[in-house]
């Protein structure tokens, strides 16, 4: 019994050639799958070297010589094996698919590929949960949360930095050393001068005016807590006040007004010099 791997047992009757003479008539002509097992033989072919040659399965070779076109899966495909295994070995695949036709009630209608491939567009795909998305999601949101404590503390502190001991001095105010200081509101208004002029005797008020430009300034209180430390940009002002003293360090003295409880500091401050100063609550003189 052969498996398909030699021709030996698969020769063709002796006085049966591949080359169907024209004037044979329809019924003396071999069918598809004789014929095409009679040219395999003549070319010295086995089965399994016509699935290799052609990828057709060999159960489906075998089935094909046999005429037997069930498991090629319908016309169409049985057509297009025909095609392949005439080729391999060596017939015309017209005639044969030809026959073929005229056997099985004629060519098959061409099958639209359309709706194929709009079955497989449009086919459901399950997905999972695109776990991805979500922890750049989550990732975004707790740098935006970060971001603005950062932002919200920063502002705070700047806020508590630029404000002297206590709240800004205003007419008929009086405080103690030990009160705490009030924050101020905000947006902070700075003191008018006639709140300056109406500064407590027993403390020590300073207003800082950045009038001809823009100074670095620092100031301090009698103890060294540092009361603000920053750029003061032209026309902007700050305000101290303390029990005993103000220590100041003007960066462009120049750019610079002072209002020393309540008196304007007449002054010859040169632009781009730098100044230490104290005042205390006796008079606008330096220390």
């Amino acid at each position: 019994m052969s498996n398909g791997n030699s021709p030996e047992d698969e020769r063709p009757i002796e006085d049966v050639s591949h080359d169907v003479p024209e004037d044979l008539s329809a019924e003396a002509r071999p069918s598809v799958g004789r014929a095409l097992h009679q040219a395999r033989i003549a070319a010295g072919l086995t089965v399994d070297d016509i699935s290799i040659a052609t990828r057709v399965r060999i159960a489906i070779v075998h089935a094909i010589e046999a005429d037997d076109f069930t498991p090629c899966g319908g016309d169409v495909y049985a057509r297009g094996h025909i095609r392949t295994l005439a080729k391999a070995v060596g017939l015309d695949p017209a005639e044969l698919l030809a026959q073929f036709d005229a056997e099985h009630g004629g060519r098959p209608a061409p099958t639209s590929a359309a709706p194929l491939f709009e079955a497989e567009r449009i086919r459901p795909e399950r997905r999972g949960p695109n776990w991805t998305a979500a922890m750049v999601a989550a990732i975004v949101a707790v740098i935006g949360f970060v971001g603005f404590t950062f932002v919200k503390g920063g502002d705070d502190g700047g806020s508590e930095a630029s404000v002297a001991e206590g709240s800004q001095p205003t007419a008929g105010e009086s405080a103690s050393p030990s009160a705490k200081p009030n924050k101020p509101a905000d947006p902070k208004p700075d003191p008018t001068d006639s709140a300056i002029a109406a500064a407590p005797q027993d403390k020590v008020t300073v207003k800082v005016s950045a009038d001809d430009g823009r100074s670095w300034i620092s100031a301090k209180d009698h103890n060294g807590r540092l009361l603000f430390d920053g750029l003061l940009k032209q026309g902007d002002s700050e305000t101290f006040q303390d029990n005993e003293k103000i220590n100041l360090v003007l960066g462009d003295a120049g750019a610079i007004q002072l209002y020393v409880n309540g008196k304007k500091i007449e002054d010859d401050f040169q632009p781009g010099s730098v100044e230490r100063l104290t005042y205390t609550k006796g008079d606008p003189e330096v220390g």
